[in-house]
């Protein structure tokens, strides 16, 4: 027998959610829309459900707006069934229900991400802990320890041996094989780089060395030492060198697939910040492409680095590109409707209501709270007393009669100011919700919630 669901809603969003549900035509569950006497249904809270609803209608579940506030395990403790958000906005409830999205496991990946400290030899110990510490937080799998040329690095060994006792994997990275040598010894468990005229210092250490050419660009030379690495039995890695755009960058391409078919079982490592660094571009879509030809060509690590002010979350979304294309693969699917993460600047679908549908709402409202909403045609604000639309917010202002009101002209200025951005980019506008920018940010701070609790309330006044 399919699952009974109740659906808690408001006035206005009574029709629409009826008609929503109509559509999907469910054969999973049956469901019963109970509107709770309240008109707007993101001012419903909890206290108020315990409070209004005096019957579940034998449902098995009940599903109530996804801006309700309050405990919702308290709700299902009182009515003894259970009680769940759905989506914030109406029209993602086939999504919800697995019509439209699948809901994908990213909990997997098979490449492993090096994240460089570039400027290490600069640095106090306390400082490159804590900065290995944000990078394992976004993801980093092992911490490379960068040397600098003609830089002194007096405490290298003390860097690594910290790390170390702190729990993370490091690598150590330099053109010095003095740098090398000594970062080996003190612990470090990968080397970058070496080639076939610095082999003799894997002899030395225990460290895992990542193998380039001696002659930039020469597979053949890169055969060399891994014949050598072979005859010894040694593990390694081998870094074909990706070159910046215009000066290599597609020749660089090719060789990493040369690579692969020349070593088909081989540890491949790409060093994928010639192109998030030298590239002024967005880098969440360069991070997808190259984990996307990483994921190809079955190559399992990354050197990521975050030096100029554009890449840095160069981090971050290389984990999340990682596990997009990881899943993407192994499902035999495009990465296309895997995770929203890497989409900072546009959305898959933007404008959920079509200008009529914005035209409708509007006419049924009967208070004095402004709305916010954006369409395809731009942003559009009502209340009872009227709809207006434009693309420019300045065009909208003498028409709201809030120059005495000061709090309130505030809080339709920042709602105005995000609906605008949004509908310029593609992006989806929610009212009283912050835009979304995917990985492109940090996650949002318990201040930013109270900020926007508190513009929730300055709404209602």
């Amino acid at each position: 027998m399919p699952e009974h669901l109740l659906f808690i809603t408001g006035k206005l969003a009574e029709k629409q959610l009826r008609r929503i549900l109509q559509q999907m035509q469910p054969t999973e569950f049956i469901y019963t829309v109970h509107q709770l006497g309240v008109s707007v249904a993101a001012l419903i809270t909890a206290e108020m459900i315990q409070r209004r609803l005096k019957e579940t209608f034998d449902a098995d579940r009940v599903i109530i707006p996804g801006r309700c506030r309050g405990d919702l395990e308290r709700l299902s403790n009182h009515f003894q069934i259970p009680f769940e958000r759905g989506p914030e906005e109406l029209k993602d409830l086939p999504a919800y229900f697995g019509r439209t999205a699948e809901r994908h496991d990213l909990s997997r990946y098979d490449v492993r991400i090096f994240a460089e400290i570039t400027e290490a030899p600069t640095m106090t110990i306390d400082a490159i802990i804590e900065q290995a510490g944000r990078y394992r937080r976004d993801g980093a799998d092992i911490i490379d320890i960068g040397c600098l040329p003609d830089t002194p690095f007096p405490h290298l060994e003390e860097a690594i041996r910290t790390l170390k006792q702190e729990g993370f994997e490091v690598s150590i990275d330099s053109l010095q094989a003095d740098d090398l040598l000594r970062g080996g010894k003190a612990g470090a468990d990968y080397m970058l780089s070496l080639h076939e005229k610095t082999l003799w210092i894997a002899d030395e250490v225990g460290a895992k060395p990542v193998l380039i050419p001696a002659v930039h660009g020469d597979l053949d030379s890169l055969e060399q030492a891994v014949a050598s690495m072979d005859a010894k039995g040694r593990p390694y890695l081998i870094d074909p060198i990706l070159d910046p755009i215009h000066f290599g960058f597609a020749d660089s391409i090719v060789r990493y697939h040369q690579a692969r078919q020349r070593y088909p079982e081989a540890e491949i490592l790409m060093g994928v910040g010639n192109l998030t660094e030298l590239t002024h571009a967005d880098t969440a879509g360069i991070n997808a492409l190259l984990l996307g030809i990483c994921s190809e060509l079955r190559i399992t690590a990354v050197l990521a680095t975050q030096v100029s002010r554009h890449a840095c979350r160069a981090v971050r979304e290389a984990d999340l590109a990682r596990r997009i294309l990881y899943t993407a693969r192994e499902s035999n699917m495009l990465p296309k409707h895997v995770d929203d993460g890497l989409m900072a600047l546009h959305e898959c679908a933007p404008f959920p209501y079509e200008p009529n549908e914005v035209d409708e709402l509007a006419g049924q409202i009967r208070d004095p709270s402004f709305r916010v909403q954006t369409s395809r045609d731009g942003v559009h604000i009502f209340n009872r007393d009227g709809m207006h639309s434009a693309i420019d917010p300045f065009d909208l202002y003498p028409k709201l009669d809030v120059e005495n009101d000061g709090g309130h002209a505030f809080y339709l200025g920042v709602q105005l100011a995000r609906a605008q951005i949004a509908w310029q980019l593609g992006k989806r506008f929610t009212q009283d919700e912050p835009l979304t920018w995917g990985c492109a940010v940090e996650p949002e701070s318990e201040d930013l919630s109270q900020l926007k609790e508190a513009g929730t309330t300055m709404k209602k006044k």
